[in-house]
């Protein structure tokens, strides 16, 4: 079926102005930014596409829920009701509350990862790792070379290569792994999804050698609409139910509820074991708030358990993946290079193939990211050698072989006439592409630089 005929599966009952800039304006806005998308102000962006995180529309049923919440300190039923859809649709038995999904990332680490342990991944996310390195672990990639590559067209680019984890095993021994954490989909690889198949063998591979698995759940939904797509013997199956049966390979995981859930704020660390449950609410305490609220208010954890039951919605979440389908399949009819197949979140910008002139060291996503603002007013991010960091044993910059910059389509924001607009600023700024020069770091955090570096133009 064709995608443009496929219209939302929701009526606008709100909206909200956004205006143009003029592009001297806009020359003056990144500069004072120095050249870094994430500290613009949004009232000077035209289409946001920065990220996902937190930027969903909310149902009207949600809302509902904002004024229904119940604000006591301890034993709220909003609590009560977020406990219960991550029960049901998630499968785990038990779950804490955090205030977003970094807060649930910094807990896991905490509880299970010891000094000099290593933790396997399928590719890297900034805070994921940034939390297992603060807590004394090595972060392993573990995925497959197809990941790496922006043009294969792999059809579960997110696959773990169960070889390499083998190979970790016998290396380190199984006793200094603390856990896998599969990231459900690979948000640095472009969106890609996990097979229903890697993870069955990984659960039997994990469980041979004692090893816990913690999935990174963020985007899962979006992984299960792909094995309904992609995956033999699930075309029929409600994504419920796949998502159900992806969970049940895993001992826990750690969420991000502003993604999935379609919320503005908070995550959970939902897990199996009751020990490893004990533990984590005396830390929660500690660091997030008590294990009934976790940092988040009674009306938030209404609109996420709400959002739970509408993010497996058939209708919806084929309609959230085929838009961001949408827009790459425009960007790919006019040439535009990005990452092959279209992920579930985002249209990810190959700047190695966009920007052949820049070497990687002169940041060439970063000043893909900022030409695109200052062409269009559309803000994206950059996902390449600025979010890999630093290594911490050398100081040099890590070189990943993925240079991109990301644009993320937010949950039922935008209409897919936005999207064309996008389009046609990428195929506009492709078209003068020899003239975006590269820059240099000017300012540089120690710890994920990609949201405050500042940066200025080489002449």
């Amino acid at each position: 079926m064709d995608r443009r005929i496929i219209a939302e599966p929701y009526k606008i009952k709100a909206v909200e102005p956004i205006k143009m800039t003029t592009r001297a304006q806009r020359e003056s806005f990144i500069r004072e930014a120095g050249h870094n998308t994430f500290l613009l102000r949004s009232d000077d962006v035209y289409i946001d596409l920065l990220t996902d995180s937190g930027t969903s529309a909310m149902s009207d049923h949600q809302w509902a829920g904002i004024m229904w919440g119940d604000e006591s300190y301890a034993g709220s039923r909003s609590w009560i009701n977020l406990e219960r859809a991550v029960r049901e649709v998630y499968g785990f038995k038990y779950v804490v509350p955090t205030h977003q999904g970094r807060g649930a990332e910094n807990l896991l680490s905490m509880l299970m990862i010891s000094l000099g342990q290593y933790v396997p991944g399928n590719m890297y996310f900034t805070t994921t790792r940034a939390h297992q390195e603060r807590n004394g672990g090595i972060f392993v990639d573990v995925i497959i070379d197809q990941a790496h590559d922006p043009r294969s067209e792999h059809p579960f680019k997110g696959n773990l290569d169960l070889n390499k984890m083998t190979e970790l095993i016998q290396r380190v021994g199984a006793e200094n792994i603390p856990y896998v954490c599969p990231a459900l989909t690979v948000n640095l690889a472009g969106g890609q999804p996990v097979s229903m198949d890697n993870l069955r063998q990984l659960r039997a591979l994990c469980t041979q050698h004692g090893i816990p698995i913690m999935y990174d759940a963020t985007r899962a939904v979006e992984n299960a609409f792909f094995i309904k797509e992609r995956e033999e013997g699930y075309a029929d199956r409600p994504v419920a139910a796949i998502l159900k049966e992806m969970m049940s390979y895993a001992d826990g995981c750690t969420m991000s509820g502003k993604k999935d859930c379609l919320v503005n704020i908070g995550g959970f660390l939902a897990i199996n074991d009751e020990t490893l449950f004990t533990r984590a609410k005396e830390l929660v305490v500690l660091f997030e708030g008590m294990p009934s609220y976790g940092g988040m208010a009674g009306r938030d954890m209404e609109a996420m358990a709400r959002g739970i039951y509408e993010m497996i919605d058939d209708d919806y979440i084929a309609h959230r993946v085929g838009q961001v389908r949408y827009l790459g399949d425009m960007l790919m009819q006019q040439g535009v290079p990005v990452v092959r197949p279209i992920g579930g979140h985002a249209v990810f910008l190959d700047a190695r193939a966009f920007l052949p002139h820049l070497p990687q060291e002169h940041f060439p996503a970063q000043s893909l990211a900022a030409h695109l603002y200052v062409e269009s007013g559309v803000r994206g991010m950059e996902r390449g050698i600025v979010s890999a960091g630093r290594d911490p044993e050398t100081g040099a910059h890590r070189y990943p072989r993925l240079e991109l910059v990301r644009l993320t389509i937010p949950r039922r924001v935008y209409t897919d006439r936005h999207l064309e607009v996008v389009a046609d600023a990428v195929v506009r700024l492709l078209a003068r592409r020899e003239s975006i020069g590269g820059l240099r770091m000017v300012y540089e955090p120690p710890t994920l630089r990609f949201f405050t570096a500042r940066f200025e133009p080489i002449s």
